[in-house]
């Protein structure tokens, strides 16, 4: 089992590693000094097809690697658990319209979207309650699988912890892009655990 865990960690940690250099300014700026000024406008949607496609490999060698059983959560609570993963998915597709899913999958730049425009600064509905979402909801999707095994664990460990990080990284962007807004709104809105209380977002 130990080895499966340690091939998983590997595979992951690459693809975060290479998935994180890609999204970097230098990246970017070297696709722009290779292949010209176009690029810009295709390097969101290379860069998400090419995340989607280069995860694949660990998601085969969870089906494939050799696991063991830790649990299996009993009926009826393994449905509780399943009806939390679609309110989960739910609360994923609802952050995602909110975030601009055509700028966010790449689509906007092609239709003539300057690539660098990060857009408005989101801070109602779901950003109301929480910075990041899209990961609150990945890492509860995760987490909330009534047959946990130990390759999954690793998983679930490996991208909880890659979200904090992720979330870091982003909000540094975002300091950069938006400026006191956006340390305004760090200031009054969670990372990723909501606060109970009314949501008031700004005028």
């Amino acid at each position: 089992m130990l080895s499966s865990v340690v091939v998983l960690a590997v595979a992951f940690v690459t693809w975060a590693v290479v998935h994180s250099l890609l999204a970097s300014r230098f990246s970017k700026r070297w696709a722009r000094q290779t292949f010209g000024p176009g690029a810009d406008r295709w390097y969101r949607l290379a860069y998400n097809l090419f995340a989607g496609v280069s995860f694949l490999p660990i998601l085969a060698m969870l089906a494939v690697l050799p696991d063991r059983s830790l649990y299996t959560v009993p009926a009826p609570w393994d449905w509780l658990m399943r009806t939390g993963q679609l309110l989960a998915l739910a609360g994923l597709g609802a952050a995602f319209l909110q975030t601009g899913p055509m700028a966010f999958a790449g689509l906007a730049q092609l239709q003539g979207q300057e690539p660098d425009d990060p857009g408005p600064l989101v801070v109602r509905g779901l950003y109301c309650r929480v910075r990041h979402p899209l990961y609150l909801f990945s890492t509860l999707l995760v987490w909330l699988t009534p047959a946990m095994t130990v390759n999954w664990l690793a998983s679930c460990l490996l991208i909880t912890l890659y979200f904090y990080l992720g979330s870091l990284h982003e909000e540094q962007r975002l300091l950069a892009q938006f400026g006191q807004a956006y340390a305004d709104y760090r200031q009054r809105v969670p990372m990723l655990l909501p606060r109970p209380g009314r949501c008031v977002p700004p005028s």
